[in-house]
Protein backbone atom coordinates (compact mmCIF):
# COMPACT_ATOMS: atom_id res chain seq x y z
CA UNK A 1 0.00 0.00 0.00
CA UNK A 2 3.05 2.26 -0.07
CA UNK A 3 2.26 3.56 -3.58
CA UNK A 4 -1.31 4.36 -2.54
CA UNK A 5 -0.20 6.19 0.61
CA UNK A 6 2.27 8.30 -1.36
CA UNK A 7 -0.40 9.54 -3.79
CA UNK A 8 -2.85 10.22 -0.95
CA UNK A 9 -0.19 12.21 0.92
CA UNK A 10 0.36 14.32 -2.21
CA UNK A 11 -3.39 14.94 -2.45
CA UNK A 12 -3.55 15.94 1.20
CA UNK A 13 -0.77 18.46 0.62
CA UNK A 14 -1.76 19.94 -2.73
CA UNK A 15 -5.40 19.15 -3.68
CA UNK A 16 -8.32 21.11 -2.22
CA UNK A 17 -10.30 18.82 0.06
CA UNK A 18 -13.78 19.05 -1.48
CA UNK A 19 -14.51 15.31 -1.92
CA UNK A 20 -14.88 12.31 0.35
CA UNK A 21 -12.55 9.83 -1.33
CA UNK A 22 -12.13 6.08 -0.88
CA UNK A 23 -8.50 5.11 -0.12
CA UNK A 24 -7.69 3.83 -3.60
CA UNK A 25 -5.66 5.12 -6.55
CA UNK A 26 -6.90 3.95 -9.95
CA UNK A 27 -4.39 3.79 -12.78
CA UNK A 28 -5.96 1.89 -15.70
CA UNK A 29 -9.33 0.57 -16.85
CA UNK A 30 -10.99 -1.35 -19.66
CA UNK A 31 -14.69 -1.94 -20.12
CA UNK A 32 -16.28 -2.67 -16.75
CA UNK A 33 -12.94 -3.40 -15.07
CA UNK A 34 -10.67 -0.94 -13.30
CA UNK A 35 -7.28 -1.53 -11.62
CA UNK A 36 -5.69 0.29 -8.71
CA UNK A 37 -2.03 1.24 -8.34
CA UNK A 38 -1.39 -1.90 -6.26
CA UNK A 39 -2.70 -4.14 -9.06
CA UNK A 40 -6.09 -5.05 -7.55
CA UNK A 41 -8.96 -5.37 -10.03
CA UNK A 42 -12.47 -4.04 -9.40
CA UNK A 43 -15.77 -4.48 -11.22
CA UNK A 44 -17.00 -0.93 -11.83
CA UNK A 45 -20.79 -0.70 -11.65
CA UNK A 46 -20.82 3.07 -11.18
CA UNK A 47 -18.24 4.16 -13.77
CA UNK A 48 -17.41 7.81 -13.17
CA UNK A 49 -20.93 8.63 -11.96
CA UNK A 50 -22.11 7.27 -15.34
CA UNK A 51 -19.57 9.33 -17.31
CA UNK A 52 -17.99 6.18 -18.75
CA UNK A 53 -21.34 4.96 -20.02
CA UNK A 54 -19.81 2.61 -22.58
CA UNK A 55 -17.39 1.33 -19.97
CA UNK A 56 -13.84 2.57 -19.61
CA UNK A 57 -11.72 3.34 -22.68
CA UNK A 58 -14.14 2.03 -25.30
CA UNK A 59 -12.14 1.27 -28.48
CA UNK A 60 -14.32 3.44 -30.73
CA UNK A 61 -14.00 6.42 -28.38
CA UNK A 62 -10.24 5.97 -28.09
CA UNK A 63 -9.92 5.66 -31.88
CA UNK A 64 -11.90 8.88 -32.39
CA UNK A 65 -9.77 10.72 -29.81
CA UNK A 66 -6.50 9.57 -31.33
CA UNK A 67 -7.61 10.44 -34.86
CA UNK A 68 -8.78 13.93 -33.89
CA UNK A 69 -5.71 14.66 -31.75
CA UNK A 70 -3.53 14.34 -34.84
CA UNK A 71 -5.55 17.04 -36.63
CA UNK A 72 -6.48 19.91 -34.30
CA UNK A 73 -7.03 20.08 -30.54
CA UNK A 74 -9.00 23.29 -30.17
CA UNK A 75 -11.00 25.69 -32.31
CA UNK A 76 -12.38 28.94 -30.94
CA UNK A 77 -16.15 29.22 -31.17
CA UNK A 78 -15.61 32.35 -33.25
CA UNK A 79 -14.90 29.90 -36.06
CA UNK A 80 -16.46 26.69 -37.39
CA UNK A 81 -15.45 23.12 -36.59
CA UNK A 82 -16.42 19.93 -38.42
CA UNK A 83 -16.72 17.65 -35.35
CA UNK A 84 -19.01 20.15 -33.59
CA UNK A 85 -21.24 20.45 -36.64
CA UNK A 86 -21.40 16.67 -37.04
CA UNK A 87 -22.22 16.11 -33.36
CA UNK A 88 -24.95 18.76 -33.28
CA UNK A 89 -26.54 17.15 -36.34
CA UNK A 90 -26.31 13.67 -34.79
CA UNK A 91 -27.91 14.76 -31.49
CA UNK A 92 -30.64 16.69 -33.29
CA UNK A 93 -31.58 13.80 -35.59
CA UNK A 94 -31.64 11.34 -32.68
CA UNK A 95 -33.84 13.60 -30.56
CA UNK A 96 -36.29 16.27 -31.71
CA UNK A 97 -34.72 18.27 -34.51
CA UNK A 98 -33.47 21.08 -32.33
CA UNK A 99 -30.35 23.21 -32.14
CA UNK A 100 -27.47 22.54 -29.76
CA UNK A 101 -25.30 24.64 -27.45
CA UNK A 102 -22.17 22.88 -26.20
CA UNK A 103 -20.64 23.26 -22.74
CA UNK A 104 -18.27 21.24 -20.54
CA UNK A 105 -20.57 19.64 -17.96
CA UNK A 106 -24.13 18.98 -16.91
CA UNK A 107 -24.13 21.97 -14.58
CA UNK A 108 -23.07 24.23 -17.46
CA UNK A 109 -25.70 22.74 -19.76
CA UNK A 110 -28.32 23.46 -17.08
CA UNK A 111 -26.96 27.00 -16.61
CA UNK A 112 -27.46 27.53 -20.34
CA UNK A 113 -31.05 26.24 -20.05
CA UNK A 114 -31.72 28.62 -17.16
CA UNK A 115 -30.38 31.57 -19.18
CA UNK A 116 -32.42 30.52 -22.22
CA UNK A 117 -35.55 30.43 -20.05
CA UNK A 118 -34.78 33.90 -18.66
CA UNK A 119 -34.28 35.21 -22.20
CA UNK A 120 -37.57 33.60 -23.25
CA UNK A 121 -39.27 35.38 -20.36
CA UNK A 122 -38.04 38.76 -21.65
CA UNK A 123 -37.59 40.20 -18.16
CA UNK A 124 -41.26 39.73 -17.24
CA UNK A 125 -41.20 36.02 -16.45
CA UNK A 126 -38.17 34.49 -14.76
CA UNK A 127 -39.34 31.92 -12.18
CA UNK A 128 -38.38 28.30 -12.79
CA UNK A 129 -40.17 25.48 -10.99
CA UNK A 130 -38.02 22.49 -10.03
CA UNK A 131 -38.62 19.40 -7.91
CA UNK A 132 -37.81 18.53 -4.33
CA UNK A 133 -34.94 16.00 -4.18
CA UNK A 134 -33.79 17.11 -7.64
CA UNK A 135 -30.15 17.69 -8.51
CA UNK A 136 -29.08 20.03 -11.31
CA UNK A 137 -25.50 21.00 -10.44
CA UNK A 138 -23.28 22.92 -8.02
CA UNK A 139 -22.87 26.33 -9.62
CA UNK A 140 -24.78 29.05 -7.80
CA UNK A 141 -27.76 28.98 -10.18
CA UNK A 142 -27.95 25.19 -10.50
CA UNK A 143 -27.55 24.81 -6.73
CA UNK A 144 -30.48 27.19 -6.34
CA UNK A 145 -32.43 25.06 -8.84
CA UNK A 146 -31.56 21.86 -6.95
CA UNK A 147 -34.24 20.69 -4.54
CA UNK A 148 -31.86 19.61 -1.77
CA UNK A 149 -30.77 21.91 1.05
CA UNK A 150 -27.40 20.20 1.54
CA UNK A 151 -25.97 21.70 -1.68
CA UNK A 152 -27.05 25.22 -0.70
CA UNK A 153 -25.74 25.49 2.87
CA UNK A 154 -22.99 28.05 3.30
CA UNK A 155 -23.49 29.68 -0.11
CA UNK A 156 -26.44 31.97 0.56
CA UNK A 157 -27.75 34.22 -0.80
CA UNK A 158 -28.35 32.10 -3.90
CA UNK A 159 -29.86 33.48 -7.12
CA UNK A 160 -33.59 34.06 -6.75
CA UNK A 161 -36.33 32.81 -9.03
CA UNK A 162 -36.64 29.10 -8.20
CA UNK A 163 -39.59 27.29 -6.64
CA UNK A 164 -39.47 23.67 -5.48
CA UNK A 165 -42.50 21.40 -5.61
CA UNK A 166 -43.26 17.74 -4.94
CA UNK A 167 -42.01 15.32 -7.60
CA UNK A 168 -44.72 13.31 -9.38
CA UNK A 169 -47.44 15.60 -7.99
CA UNK A 170 -49.19 17.61 -10.70
CA UNK A 171 -51.35 19.52 -8.19
CA UNK A 172 -48.22 20.73 -6.40
CA UNK A 173 -46.95 22.03 -9.74
CA UNK A 174 -50.24 23.73 -10.63
CA UNK A 175 -50.31 25.60 -7.30
CA UNK A 176 -46.77 26.91 -7.85
CA UNK A 177 -47.49 28.49 -11.25
CA UNK A 178 -47.63 32.28 -11.20
CA UNK A 179 -47.53 35.11 -13.73
CA UNK A 180 -43.75 35.05 -13.38
CA UNK A 181 -43.35 31.33 -14.17
CA UNK A 182 -41.30 30.83 -17.33
CA UNK A 183 -40.12 27.19 -17.13
CA UNK A 184 -40.08 23.91 -15.28
CA UNK A 185 -36.87 21.87 -14.98
CA UNK A 186 -37.31 18.15 -14.42
CA UNK A 187 -35.29 14.97 -14.13
CA UNK A 188 -37.46 12.09 -15.38
CA UNK A 189 -35.50 9.89 -13.00
CA UNK A 190 -34.05 11.64 -9.98
CA UNK A 191 -30.59 10.07 -9.72
CA UNK A 192 -29.06 11.86 -6.74
CA UNK A 193 -32.56 12.02 -5.26
CA UNK A 194 -32.75 8.23 -4.97
CA UNK A 195 -33.74 6.80 -8.40
CA UNK A 196 -37.25 8.28 -8.22
CA UNK A 197 -39.04 7.63 -11.51
CA UNK A 198 -41.62 10.02 -12.98
CA UNK A 199 -44.97 8.46 -13.88
CA UNK A 200 -46.39 8.53 -17.40
CA UNK A 201 -49.48 10.42 -16.24
CA UNK A 202 -47.44 13.06 -14.45
CA UNK A 203 -45.14 13.80 -17.37
CA UNK A 204 -47.98 13.98 -19.90
CA UNK A 205 -49.98 16.29 -17.63
CA UNK A 206 -46.89 18.46 -17.16
CA UNK A 207 -46.37 18.70 -20.91
CA UNK A 208 -50.02 19.66 -21.43
CA UNK A 209 -49.91 22.37 -18.75
CA UNK A 210 -46.68 23.80 -20.15
CA UNK A 211 -48.30 24.08 -23.57
CA UNK A 212 -51.35 25.87 -22.14
CA UNK A 213 -49.35 28.27 -19.95
CA UNK A 214 -46.51 28.80 -22.46
CA UNK A 215 -44.01 27.47 -19.94
CA UNK A 216 -40.78 25.87 -21.18
CA UNK A 217 -40.42 22.18 -20.33
CA UNK A 218 -36.72 21.60 -19.60
CA UNK A 219 -35.77 17.94 -19.22
CA UNK A 220 -32.47 17.33 -17.43
CA UNK A 221 -31.07 14.17 -19.03
CA UNK A 222 -27.53 14.61 -17.74
CA UNK A 223 -27.62 11.17 -16.12
CA UNK A 224 -30.54 9.48 -17.91
CA UNK A 225 -29.45 10.31 -21.46
CA UNK A 226 -27.38 8.35 -24.00
CA UNK A 227 -29.16 4.96 -23.81
CA UNK A 228 -28.95 4.58 -20.01
CA UNK A 229 -32.66 3.77 -19.61
CA UNK A 230 -33.15 1.56 -22.67
CA UNK A 231 -33.96 4.38 -25.11
CA UNK A 232 -31.48 6.89 -26.48
CA UNK A 233 -33.10 9.56 -24.28
CA UNK A 234 -35.35 8.92 -21.31
CA UNK A 235 -38.08 11.32 -22.50
CA UNK A 236 -38.71 8.90 -25.39
CA UNK A 237 -40.36 6.51 -22.91
CA UNK A 238 -43.06 9.09 -22.21
CA UNK A 239 -44.47 10.02 -25.61
CA UNK A 240 -43.64 13.71 -25.18
CA UNK A 241 -41.10 16.14 -26.60
CA UNK A 242 -39.34 18.59 -24.27
CA UNK A 243 -38.69 22.19 -25.26
CA UNK A 244 -35.15 21.94 -23.90
CA UNK A 245 -33.01 18.92 -23.03
CA UNK A 246 -29.66 18.94 -21.25
CA UNK A 247 -27.00 16.26 -21.65
CA UNK A 248 -23.54 15.47 -20.28
CA UNK A 249 -21.90 12.52 -18.44
CA UNK A 250 -22.11 9.54 -20.87
CA UNK A 251 -22.20 11.84 -23.90
CA UNK A 252 -18.40 12.09 -24.01
CA UNK A 253 -17.57 8.47 -23.19
CA UNK A 254 -15.11 9.64 -20.53
CA UNK A 255 -14.19 13.17 -21.60
CA UNK A 256 -15.96 16.34 -20.34
CA UNK A 257 -18.80 17.60 -22.51
CA UNK A 258 -22.26 19.03 -21.90
CA UNK A 259 -24.99 20.01 -24.31
CA UNK A 260 -28.26 21.92 -24.31
CA UNK A 261 -30.68 20.92 -27.06
CA UNK A 262 -33.43 23.43 -27.87
CA UNK A 263 -36.50 23.05 -30.07
CA UNK A 264 -36.24 25.22 -33.17
CA UNK A 265 -39.11 27.49 -32.11
CA UNK A 266 -37.18 28.56 -28.99
CA UNK A 267 -33.64 28.48 -30.37
CA UNK A 268 -33.37 32.16 -31.30
CA UNK A 269 -33.90 33.55 -27.81
CA UNK A 270 -30.16 33.25 -27.14
CA UNK A 271 -28.41 35.51 -29.63
CA UNK A 272 -24.69 36.12 -30.34
CA UNK A 273 -22.98 37.55 -27.27
CA UNK A 274 -25.65 36.39 -24.80
CA UNK A 275 -23.99 33.13 -23.80
CA UNK A 276 -20.71 31.35 -24.49
CA UNK A 277 -18.26 28.66 -23.42
CA UNK A 278 -14.55 28.82 -24.28
CA UNK A 279 -14.07 25.05 -24.44
CA UNK A 280 -17.66 24.12 -25.34
CA UNK A 281 -17.86 21.88 -28.39
CA UNK A 282 -14.09 21.39 -28.53
CA UNK A 283 -13.10 19.14 -31.51
CA UNK A 284 -11.60 16.50 -29.18
CA UNK A 285 -14.71 16.02 -27.04
CA UNK A 286 -17.04 16.20 -30.03
CA UNK A 287 -15.03 13.49 -31.78
CA UNK A 288 -15.30 11.34 -28.63
CA UNK A 289 -19.07 11.87 -28.47
CA UNK A 290 -19.44 10.88 -32.12
CA UNK A 291 -17.51 7.73 -31.22
CA UNK A 292 -20.04 7.07 -28.44
CA UNK A 293 -22.99 7.28 -30.81
CA UNK A 294 -21.19 5.14 -33.39
CA UNK A 295 -20.53 2.45 -30.77
CA UNK A 296 -24.13 2.44 -29.54
CA UNK A 297 -25.35 1.86 -33.08
CA UNK A 298 -22.71 -0.61 -34.24
CA UNK A 299 -22.83 -2.76 -31.11
CA UNK A 300 -26.62 -2.63 -30.65
CA UNK A 301 -26.10 -1.35 -27.13
CA UNK A 302 -29.69 -0.21 -26.58
CA UNK A 303 -30.79 -3.83 -27.11
CA UNK A 304 -28.05 -4.93 -24.71
CA UNK A 305 -29.26 -2.44 -22.09
CA UNK A 306 -32.78 -3.85 -22.24
CA UNK A 307 -31.60 -7.47 -22.09
CA UNK A 308 -29.16 -6.89 -19.26
CA UNK A 309 -31.70 -4.77 -17.35
CA UNK A 310 -34.14 -7.69 -17.30
CA UNK A 311 -31.42 -10.11 -16.27
CA UNK A 312 -30.13 -7.85 -13.51
CA UNK A 313 -33.67 -7.28 -12.25
CA UNK A 314 -34.16 -11.04 -11.87
CA UNK A 315 -30.96 -11.34 -9.85
CA UNK A 316 -31.92 -8.41 -7.64
CA UNK A 317 -35.41 -9.79 -7.00
CA UNK A 318 -33.80 -12.98 -5.69
CA UNK A 319 -31.77 -10.87 -3.25
CA UNK A 320 -34.91 -8.94 -2.25
CA UNK A 321 -36.66 -12.21 -1.44
CA UNK A 322 -33.66 -13.33 0.59
CA UNK A 323 -33.00 -10.16 2.61
CA UNK A 324 -35.79 -8.17 4.34
CA UNK A 325 -33.40 -5.19 4.51
CA UNK A 326 -34.13 -4.66 0.80
CA UNK A 327 -37.33 -2.61 0.75
CA UNK A 328 -37.67 -1.97 -2.98
CA UNK A 329 -35.94 -2.25 -6.36
CA UNK A 330 -36.30 0.93 -8.45
CA UNK A 331 -35.15 0.53 -12.02
CA UNK A 332 -35.43 1.82 -15.57
CA UNK A 333 -32.97 0.21 -17.93
CA UNK A 334 -29.54 0.17 -16.31
CA UNK A 335 -30.35 2.98 -13.89
CA UNK A 336 -30.98 1.07 -10.67
CA UNK A 337 -31.72 1.90 -7.05
CA UNK A 338 -31.88 -0.67 -4.25
CA UNK A 339 -33.88 0.92 -1.44
CA UNK A 340 -32.86 -0.34 1.99
CA UNK A 341 -34.48 -0.17 5.42
CA UNK A 342 -31.14 0.98 6.87
CA UNK A 343 -28.10 3.06 5.93
CA UNK A 344 -26.22 1.70 2.93
CA UNK A 345 -22.66 2.97 3.52
CA UNK A 346 -21.47 -0.26 5.16
CA UNK A 347 -22.71 -2.32 2.20
CA UNK A 348 -20.95 0.00 -0.27
CA UNK A 349 -17.74 -0.36 1.76
CA UNK A 350 -18.04 -4.15 1.91
CA UNK A 351 -18.63 -4.29 -1.87
CA UNK A 352 -15.55 -2.11 -2.37
CA UNK A 353 -13.44 -4.44 -0.24
CA UNK A 354 -14.64 -7.37 -2.36
CA UNK A 355 -13.91 -5.66 -5.67
CA UNK A 356 -17.26 -4.07 -6.65
CA UNK A 357 -17.78 -0.31 -7.05
CA UNK A 358 -21.29 1.03 -6.42
CA UNK A 359 -22.73 4.20 -4.85
CA UNK A 360 -25.12 5.11 -2.04
CA UNK A 361 -27.40 8.15 -2.24
CA UNK A 362 -29.96 9.63 0.15
CA UNK A 363 -28.42 7.51 2.89
CA UNK A 364 -30.21 4.27 2.10
CA UNK A 365 -30.41 3.88 -1.68
CA UNK A 366 -27.73 1.73 -3.31
CA UNK A 367 -27.24 3.29 -6.74
CA UNK A 368 -25.99 1.06 -9.54
CA UNK A 369 -25.38 2.14 -13.14
CA UNK A 370 -23.18 -0.37 -14.97
CA UNK A 371 -21.78 0.23 -18.44
CA UNK A 372 -24.10 -0.22 -21.41
CA UNK A 373 -21.70 -2.97 -22.51
CA UNK A 374 -22.16 -5.02 -19.31
CA UNK A 375 -22.44 -8.82 -19.65
CA UNK A 376 -24.40 -11.57 -17.90
CA UNK A 377 -21.28 -12.90 -16.21
CA UNK A 378 -20.37 -9.45 -14.88
CA UNK A 379 -23.89 -9.03 -13.50
CA UNK A 380 -23.61 -12.46 -11.87
CA UNK A 381 -20.33 -11.47 -10.21
CA UNK A 382 -21.79 -8.18 -8.99
CA UNK A 383 -24.91 -9.90 -7.65
CA UNK A 384 -22.79 -12.44 -5.78
CA UNK A 385 -20.70 -9.70 -4.16
CA UNK A 386 -23.88 -7.77 -3.25
CA UNK A 387 -25.28 -10.99 -1.75
CA UNK A 388 -22.26 -11.36 0.53
CA UNK A 389 -22.18 -7.66 1.43
CA UNK A 390 -25.87 -7.43 2.30
CA UNK A 391 -25.78 -10.69 4.23
CA UNK A 392 -22.78 -9.64 6.30
CA UNK A 393 -23.81 -9.04 9.91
Amino acid sequence: MQKTRKVIETYNKYVLNTYTRAPVVFTKAKGSWIWDIEGKRYLDFFPGWAVSGLGHCHPMVIKALKSQSDKILHVSNNYYSQPQAALAERISKLSFNGKVFFANSGAEANEAAIKLARAYGKGKRYEIITMKKSFHGRTLATAAATGQDKVKKGFEPLPAGFKHVQFNDIDSFKKAISKKTVAVMLELIQGEGGINIASQEYVKALRKLCNIKKILLIIDEVQTGIARTGRMFCYQHYGIIPDVMTLAKSLGGGVPIGAMVVRDKFADFLKPGMHASTFGGNPIVCAAALGVFDAIKKENLISNVNRMAKYFNKRLKVLKGKYPVIKNIKQKGLMIGIELTKKGDAIVKKCFENGLLINCTQGSILRIMPALTVTNSQIDKAANILDKAIGKK
